[in-house]
């Protein structure tokens, strides 16, 4: 059974139903809002919690041991604080949300009833459903290393090392000509050459997309233009003139850790070891098997 604060416990005991549900939203930038099911607003914690914000809670399912709980929310995009515009960029994905029991007559006298992330987001018209997982969640992910013949770090991480604000790897360009929502042509980028921004992040600074990321599926640079594509379109409408911060691609071999980044001390891949094709592979007249190293220089 799950202890309650003293002074919570006392405010159950009088009988008098006075009790509200107040949400906590925490962005990953940093950005924390409010909401409330009462028909006021509340403070606490420096957090003025929004009445009448459009939000309900569905059921939660909550249990015991290792499985997952889960809650939905739902609510219209009524509230000034939750925009289409910040959904459609992602700024609520994986955002922490806490969900208090308040006593709406003393803010003071609460329960911080669970804690989750937001697992999926979805928009139907002028609303949206929320579904907020348990911290449990994390243990379905895999951990650990990945005995791969690539890199398994993602580049620019503690692990390899590479600084992504260097202007060899980074670059600010600008949006010169539209050709669909995941295509332009880009200024800024023409000491760059084909193919150095495949793969990399794409982080859009002005512009109705300011704050969105994207992943660069083509970056190919002519004598004229250079050309940006990303795999998905961007949430809003791209224009002319929008500005964006793109980083260098990796393609996790070993040989591009060399040559383009001269980070081979910090390659995590094991391009040299047997494969799958080689337990299933046998002797012939031309092999080599004298049991000495597969990789030849």
């Amino acid at each position: 059974m799950r202890d309650l604060p003293a002074d919570f416990a006392a405010a159950i005991a009088t009988g008098v139903t006075s009790i509200c549900r107040c949400w906590q939203v925490h962005r990953a930038d940093g950005v924390v809002l409010g909401f409330t099911d009462h028909d006021r607003a509340i403070a606490f914690d420096g957090v003025v919690h929004e009445a009448r914000a459009g939000m309900s809670a569905g059921a939660l399912d909550s249990s015991t041991g290792l499985s997952i709980d889960t809650q939905s929310v739902e609510g219209a995009l009524s509230s000034t604080a939750i925009g289409e515009d910040d959904i459609a960029r992602g700024f609520y994905d994986s955002a922490e949300v806490r969900l208090y029991l308040v006593f709406w007559e003393a803010p003071e006298t609460r329960l911080l009833s669970s804690v989750g992330t937001i697992g999926e987001l979805r928009r139907v018209g002028d609303a949206f459903e929320a579904e907020i997982v348990g911290r449990s969640e994390a243990l379905n992910r895999p951990f650990g290393r990945a005995f791969l013949a690539t890199c398994d770090r993602r580049l620019g991480d503690g692990g390899c090392g590479v600084d992504l604000a260097d202007p060899a790897y980074s670059a600010i360009g600008t949006v010169a000509t539209l050709q669909s929502t995941s295509a332009f042509e880009a200024e800024g980028l023409a000491a760059f050459e084909t193919g150095f921004f495949d793969d990399g992040r794409l982080v859009w600074e002005t512009g109705a997309n300011a704050g969105a990321e994207a992943r660069v599926r083509r970056h190919a640079a002519f004598e004229s233009a250079v050309q940006i594509e990303t795999w998905l379109s961007a949430p809003l409408e791209l224009v002319v003139g929008d500005s964006f911060r793109v980083e260098a691609g990796c393609d996790k071999r070993m040989a591009t850790c060399r040559d383009r980044f001269a980070n081979l001390a910090n390659f995590r891949g094991f391009p040299h070891i047997p494969g799958d094709d080689w337990a299933a592979g046998y002797p012939d007249d031309g092999g080599s098997h004298d049991g000495g190293s597969l990789f030849r220089s």
